[in-house]
């Protein structure tokens, strides 16, 4: 299928600073961008870095005063979608090296919060259907509140608030997976169908040799998904860190399916 996005970041930087910028749809074997525009309002003299586990790219460049950005992409997605409930996990010694890492706590997500909890609630469901278990439950019982969290917010602060936007959902998730031995990171995606548009963060879950892509909101279908980059939390998949303050004038995200 074909995705459509459109993008745009309007900032003012008060003083001149670094940025770090990943809004940029990833290529790989399941998605490719038939076209792709990044444009921008005033001169950047960009460096480009690859992405967290080489998916996707950054770019770090200096600005001052007016940041005004503009992204849009066709990109095609062929990904075959698995029935996470028929997927098991395997014994954790045979996790690869570059994966094992998931498991670990990282800035938002501690999986030693969650313990008790998965097993007490979930009981003795394991490997993708518990995952699907535990998105679904966090999904009927999590309110979506764009004032409930900030960039301290961590995944036990929001499971505690039962609410939050889709990042806090993912890290719950992740969270949740780690606890009983589940990789889990977060992706940062573009998807149709998100109320309200915008940048979507998803959880990601290593089962039976593969990442599976799952959205605790349930708001985005993982075969309609277009990846931008990959991390542990969102620490590490921000769309744009600003190394100086930068304030906000206008932010715009829309993604539609073509066909």
């Amino acid at each position: 299928m074909l995705i459509s996005i459109r993008s745009r970041l309007k900032y003012a930087a008060t003083a001149r600073c670094s940025l770090l910028l990943q809004i940029e749809a990833a290529e790989d074997q399941t998605q490719v961008c038939e076209m792709g525009d990044l444009t921008f309002k005033t001169d950047v003299a960009w460096h480009l870095i690859k992405g967290e586990e080489n998916i996707g790219h950054r770019r770090w460049g200096q600005v001052e005063g007016l940041f005004d950005c503009s992204y849009t992409a066709d990109v095609r997605v062929d990904r075959s979608v698995s029935d996470l409930a028929k997927l098991h996990s395997g014994p954790l010694h045979s996790l690869p090296s570059d994966v094992t890492k998931f498991l670990m706590p990282s800035r938002y997500c501690h999986p030693e919060a969650f313990l008790a909890f998965v097993p007490d609630q979930f009981g003795s469901t394991s490997g993708g259907r518990l995952i699907a278990d535990m998105a679904h439950w966090i999904a009927g019982q999590f309110t979506y509140d764009n004032g409930a969290s900030n960039g301290l917010t961590t995944a036990t602060d929001s499971f505690k608030a039962r609410r939050g936007v889709c990042r806090d959902y993912a890290h719950v998730l992740i969270a949740m997976a780690r606890s009983v031995g589940i990789p889990a990171r977060m992706a940062s995606v573009y998807a149709p169908n998100v109320v309200p548009q915008d940048f979507h963060a998803v959880a990601e879950v290593y089962l039976e040799d593969a990442w599976h892509l799952i959205d605790p909101t349930e708001m985005a279908d993982p075969a309609q998904m277009v990846r931008i980059g990959v991390g542990r939390d969102a620490a590490d998949v921000s769309f744009m860190t600003s190394y100086g303050w930068m304030e906000l004038i206008e932010q715009s995200v829309d993604v539609t399916r073509l066909s």
